[in-house]
């Protein structure tokens, strides 16, 4: 027996059923509902039409956006109405059964150390290059955790004094609460902040990655620079055997080997970097993340 996973996003809930190996043989889904009475009514629903079409309850997990905090229950997210709220235990009480529920960033690094890109590898970091900046590390196939439940944020690392200052970049408030937070110019809409900081214009990540104009490629190697300092910082931090890129901005052409020569150009001496690749698990890594974290929750 696997597990099943669920997608909690801030437009869509999918319940994907997973076989043997692992690969989804059934899956449903719905539109992410804006209250939260609604939100579980949808989730144990899913679970619902995932017990009957698997014929058996198997573990459940949920890989969504934001944080639980472990000492309160309470949920920290913008991207779903459950901001404050304990649903965690909502869920599990509704079920009236276990449930392991993990930040997305962190099921799809699970999904891509012992299924994707990181498979071959013992220390795997996944970097999520997105409408946000975050990821997460597993060790031997197993999530790297600590007390806190927040390795992993790695947008709201700070972004480095000197490249700011060079460049003459505005500090911004950040969705955390902070300011000069590293998401708030390498995530996807950062690109785009970037670029009117930089040149005065309004440019698309897609006119950006495209690097048709001078503008663009002065955006594009001053986002590298930045990118680049933040997975030094990791390296420096983590020492991962390999780094797993994933996320919107991991589409762009040359990404891998454009950031690997930055990131190599900003490492301390002469010393290497590990490989940096991109996510192989595509739409099912994040369900298939948390239905992995509740098998293993299970048997242990």
């Amino acid at each position: 027996m696997t597990a099943i996973g669920l997608d909690l996003g801030g437009t869509k809930i999918e319940a994907q059923i997973f076989d043997a190996d692992w690969q989804v043989e059934a899956k449903r889904r719905v539109e992410t509902p804006k209250d939260y009475a609604p939100l579980l009514t949808s989730i144990t629903d899913l679970v619902a039409w995932a017990d009957d079409t698997a014929g058996t309850k198997r573990p459940i997990g949920i890989g969504a956006a934001g944080l639980i905090n472990p000492h309160t229950g309470k949920a920290l997210t913008a991207n779903i109405c459950a901001n404050g709220q304990t649903i965690h235990t909502d869920i599990a009480r509704a079920l009236g059964r276990d449930v392991t529920y993990i930040n997305d960033s962190r099921a799809l690094t699970l999904s891509e150390a012992v299924f994707g890109a990181g498979k071959a590898h013992a220390t795997v970091m996944a970097v999520i290059l997105g409408t946000g900046i975050g990821g997460g590390i597993a060790v031997d196939g197993k999530l790297r955790s600590g007390a806190t439940h927040t390795g992993g944020e790695f947008g709201h690392t700070s972004l480095p004094a000197d490249l700011v200052a060079q460049h003459g970049l505005p500090l911004v408030p950040c969705g955390c609460g902070a300011v000069g937070c590293v998401e708030t110019y390498v995530s996807g809409p950062g690109m785009e902040r970037l670029a009117l900081a930089l040149t005065g214009t309004t440019m698309t990540t897609h006119e950006i990655a495209a690097k048709g104009t001078p503008d663009a490629v002065r955006v594009w190697l001053v986002w590298l620079t930045l990118a680049a300092d933040l997975l030094r910082n990791l390296i420096l931090t983590t020492d991962p055997d390999v780094i797993v890129l994933a996320g919107g901005l991991s589409n762009i052409a040359s990404i891998t080997d454009d950031l690997a020569r930055t990131t190599r150009d900003a490492q301390i001496g002469d010393f290497a970097i590990p490989p940096i690749v991109l996510a192989q698990g595509g739409d099912a890594s994040g369900a298939r993340g948390a239905a992995y974290a509740a098998w293993q929750n299970a048997n242990d």
